[in-house]
């Protein structure tokens, strides 16, 4: 029996500006401040779309301890955003997802081979998907 489709997470228009807010702040690597503002707005999702945010804010928080040097940390927090993240589609709540998941696995990776700082990858973008384009 196939699974049904996630359904797409319910905003109202200030909880869609707060998400575009908290998106361009991860873009601009501003990872704290990330955290906090999607964390506002997690806090009064309910139903499949929380652990999105859950994994999108765990992404920003594992980011957050890579600038800190809390090299633990960041492979904590990026790996359970990878597992919270890998239920969702490809495209969802308006994010390319499978990128942003290939690019947490490509930090995994880095991170946990132990590389120098010449060797990771560039840091991870969210980027906002058209909804026709993700059909």
């Amino acid at each position: 029996m196939p699974v049904p489709p996630l359904p797409e997470p319910a905003l109202s228009p200030e909880e869609q500006d707060a998400f575009a807010r908290g998106v361009a702040q991860f873009n601009a690597h501003l990872f704290f401040e990330c955290h906090d503002t999607l964390e506002d707005l997690w806090s009064g999702v309910r139903g499949p779309s929380r652990d999105f945010f859950q994994g999108l804010i765990q992404v920003a928080v594992g980011f957050y301890h890579l600038g800190n040097d809390n090299r633990g940390g960041a492979v904590r927090l990026l790996e359970r955003a990878r597992r919270r993240l890998e239920g969702y589609p490809d495209h969802y709540g308006g994010i390319a997802l499978a990128e942003l998941r290939e690019a947490v696995g490509c930090w995994l990776g880095a991170l946990e081979g132990g590389d120098g700082e010449s060797s990771r990858p560039p840091l991870p973008t969210l980027r906002f998907v058209d909804e026709e384009a993700a059909s």
